[in-house]
């Protein structure tokens, strides 16, 4: 073979296998109400001790590059840190901004993802403070943060949230917040994923802010599922955990309810998990 075909086939060949900034490479997703530690009187076989291993494992079994938890606390966020090191995580407490209360914190897996930017911010008329929005009977936060994705270049934001349970309008209201502090603090054209317990379903009207802007990836999604995410420890039947997203394709999402992680239940929400493609 002649030295200069062989010259240009090497240099097809070096090109070819040249990573591409910017391209496509799937990103796996988690949104997991985790559920507070609870009471041994109360929660029996389902207290955080009896069910802590299941989440690890099932962490280290689905492998996401980024996983929004609610409800979690500090104690609980703690142990998960302890026993993934290979994650980092961001988020606050809801009742003090710091460390009190259930935090809605984002993981990421360090060696995918490369964190530029985070905070929270508080479901009401005063999201800058430590406050209770509307009807709400709760502190109720959103944790958002920018990442890059270090395989492909491509940055992206994910806000992780988690509705009041009660108040009908502060649902409503914490979306259009929600909305809003989207378009104030990620810069327009990134692609964006939002993940929470949504505590409703989405064939409501107060989704219609958001559905303007992103898309229900269980919706879009070439393989599908619409199963119950809130089991109740057995007794629940709802679809109320959610993801969303913008400047995404969705491979696929399900809900996490078919493995047996070490526990009956891991939580009384089951994960649910999208695979997407910027």
């Amino acid at each position: 073979m002649p030295l200069r075909l062989l010259y240009i086939l090497s240099l097809v060949l070096l090109v070819g296998c040249s990573p591409k900034s910017g391209g496509e490479s799937q990103l796996k997703v988690i949104s997991y109400n985790i559920r507070y530690t609870g009471e041994p009187t109360t929660d029996g076989e389902n207290h955080w001790d009896w069910r802590r291993a299941a989440s690890i494992n099932m962490v280290r079994e689905e492998q996401p590059a980024v996983m929004g938890v609610q409800e979690a606390l500090a104690e609980q966020l703690q142990f998960l840190d302890e026993n993934l090191p290979e994650y980092d995580y961001v988020g606050v407490g809801r009742d003090d901004g710091k460390s009190a209360g259930e935090h809605m914190a984002i993981f990421y897996l360090k060696e995918r993802v490369t964190l530029e930017d985070w905070g929270t911010f508080w479901l009401s008329q005063t999201p800058n403070q430590v406050t209770m929005g509307w009807d709400a009977v709760c502190y109720r936060t959103c944790t958002w943060a920018l990442m890059q994705d270090k395989t492909t270049g491509n940055r992206f934001a994910i806000f992780n949230t988690h509705l009041d349970h009660r108040g009908e309008q502060a649902r409503e209201q914490s979306i259009v917040l929600i909305v809003n502090r989207i378009k104030e603090l990620i810069p327009e054209g990134t692609p964006l994923l939002l993940t929470g317990d949504f505590n409703s379903t989405t064939d409501s009207d107060i989704y219609a802010p958001l559905k303007a802007v992103m898309q229900d990836a269980r919706e879009v999604a070439a393989q599908s599922d619409h199963r119950s995410t809130f089991n109740g420890w057995g007794r629940g039947n709802s679809v109320i955990d959610h993801i969303f997203c913008r400047g995404a394709e969705v491979d696929s999402f399900k809900v996490l309810c078919d493995k047996n992680y070490g526990a009956p239940y891991i939580s009384d929400h089951y994960p649910v998990v999208a695979e997407v493609r910027f």
